[in-house]
Parts: C-alpha cells; sequence; structure tokens
C-alpha cells in the first residue's frame, strides 16, 4: 500500500470510532507521539554461553528525524537506553524519512549511548529512499557499525550479529551476512521488514530476528488492531513470533510517518535479556 493511500486511510481512522473530535486528535499527537513505552523481554537462545548469559540488547528502530519527529525526542530516547545499561545496541533501519542529511544530527545522539560491545545498524526503505551512502557514511562517522550483509561476532564466539540490507530498496544477501559465523554461535539477524522472517527461518542458522518498518500500524482501533501496515509488514506487525525454530521480535519504532499521530500504539524501545536456550 502506498504512501498515499496510507494518509487517507489513517485520516479516515482518525475521524472515526477510534480518535475523535479535536481532544481525540490532540492527544494522538501531542501526548502518544512521545509516550515511550519501555518493553522488556528475555529470551532464550540455544547455545549461548554461560559467559554471555543475561547480556542485555537494546533494539531501536525507525527514528524518522524529521519533519515530525524532533531530535529533543530522540535525545530522551537515547537518555532512557544509557539507564537500561545495554551490552548491545542494535537498530533496524529507517534513521531519516525526507532528508538523508539529517543523519549527521542523529548519530552522534545515538553514539552516545556507547554499550560496551558496540551498535549495530542496518538501513530501511527510507535511508534508501533519501540517500543510502549519506545514511551509511553519518553512522559510520559516528562510530556506529553499519551491517551491510555483514555480521559480526561479540565476546568470544558468544553472539553473532548480521544485518541484511533493506528488502523493499536494497540488495539483501543473508549468505553473505552468515558467512563468516562461527558454527554453534547464537545470531541475532537485523532486518527492516519483519515478514521477510519467512524467508530467513528457512536457513536454520539464525535464533532470534530482529525488525521494525511497521510502527506497529502507528494507529490502532480498540478491538481491532493496525488499520493500514506496508509491504513486507502486514504478518508480524508488532511483538513476539515464532516463525520456524527461529524468533522473531517487530518492535514498534519511535518516530511516525505520514500522519504526526499514533493511536493505540505507543513508540518502543525494546530491552532484552538473552539466556540460554
Amino acid at each position: 500500500m502506498n504512501r498515499r493511500k496510507f494518509l487517507q486511510l489513517g485520516m479516515a481512522a482518525v475521524g472515526g470510532a477510534a480518535v475523535t473530535g479535536a481532544a481525540g486528535l490532540s492527544y494522538a499527537n501531542q501526548i502518544e507521539t512521545e509516550w515511550l513505552a519501555v518493553e522488556e523481554l528475555t529470551l532464550a537462545l540455544p547455545h549461548l554461553p554461560p559467559a554471555a548469559e543475561g547480556l542485555r540488547v537494546v533494539h531501536l528502530t525507525d527514528l524518522h528525524l524529521y519533519p515530525h519527529t524532533e531530535l529533543p525526542f530522540i535525545q530522551k530516547v537515547v537518555d532512557e537506553a544509557i539507564r537500561q545499561k545495554p551490552d548491545v545496541v542494535l537498530l533496524t533501519g529507517d534513521y531519516v524519512t525526507e532528508r538523508a542529511d539529517a543523519i549527521f544530527e542523529l548519530a552522534p545522539v545515538l553514539a552516545q549511548i556507547n554499550p560496551t560491545f558496540g551498535t549495530f545498524a542496518t538501513l530501511g526503505n527510507h535511508d534508501h529512499w533519501t540517500n543510502a551512502a549519506v545514511v551509511t557514511h553519518g553512522l559510520r562517522e559516528a562510530g556506529i557499525t553499519v551491517l551491510d550483509n555483514q555480521g559480526a561476532v561479540l565476546g568470544m564466539d558468544w553472539l553473532y550479529v548480521a544485518g541484511v540490507d533493506d528488502c523493499t530498496s536494497g540488495r539483501p544477501d543473508v549468505q553473505a551476512a552468515l558467512a563468516h559465523r562461527p558454527a554453534q554461535t547464537p545470531t541475532i539477524l537485523l532486518a527492516h521488514e519483519p515478514d521477510t522472517a519467512d524467508w530467513w527461518a528457512a536457513d536454520g542458522r539464525i535464533q532470534l530476528q530482529l525488525s521494525g518498518h511497521t510502527h506497529g500500524g502507528q494507529i490502532c482501533a480498540p478491538g481491532y488492531g493496525p488499520l493500514v501496515l506496508p509491504n513486507l509488514g502486514h504478518k508480524y506487525a508488532q511483538g513476539l513470533f515464532q516463525v520456524e525454530e527461529m524468533l522473531l521480535y517487530t518492535s514498534r519504532g519511535i518516530g511516525v510517518v505520514g500522519l504526526p499521530l499514533r493511536f493505540n500504539c505507543r513508540p518502543e524501545m525494546t530491552v532484552l535479556t538473552l539466556v540460554g536456550g
């Protein structure tokens, strides 16, 4: 579904039963868009060594800096991430919306988190639609590792973090991303679009996929759920799923696109504690 249709259906929803009147619009625009939820989960990964037991992961996605999501709110998100004392930070794309050069404002703020094992990122569709090379450069300039069909080992083969390029506008290559994975090492895949879990689960080497892209629907009708979802985000809109032998977690993300509204769908920081399976 294209963005114009998203706007049309979203406005119809906001004008309907889910959000009514000036008070409802004010809430959806001024309160819920910056009412951060910290979602905490404990996930068991097979073969996680005892030395990595309790590893804390902060997952952020879809920050969408400008025009609706502003830097002061992202700074508050980063301050909360620092308070979580993560061992590693994982980012799954859509850092900007309309201006690739906004990454030079955003990336240094994200770099403030400075976790023990570093910050790793992959790109989303909006990063490609603006300028993937500029976004990648901005992230790397701030010390954030961009995994463009690549992977990285954490600790003494404790964990392997792989990242694939955006699956709607880039050139994802999961085989390249997993090429240097040590055998039997628990593996997390960063992939912007969640429905691609159906592609990657069959590989058998990935224990957990982290994704964003959907914003959780951004506007969710009580008793119904998301009214509009993007391509490759219809099946696994938000939350935790089991896809064959692989876990998938889809975050609602931080920012907004299209309508500057959230309803029944708060922005999210995900904090994962990893334990042995």
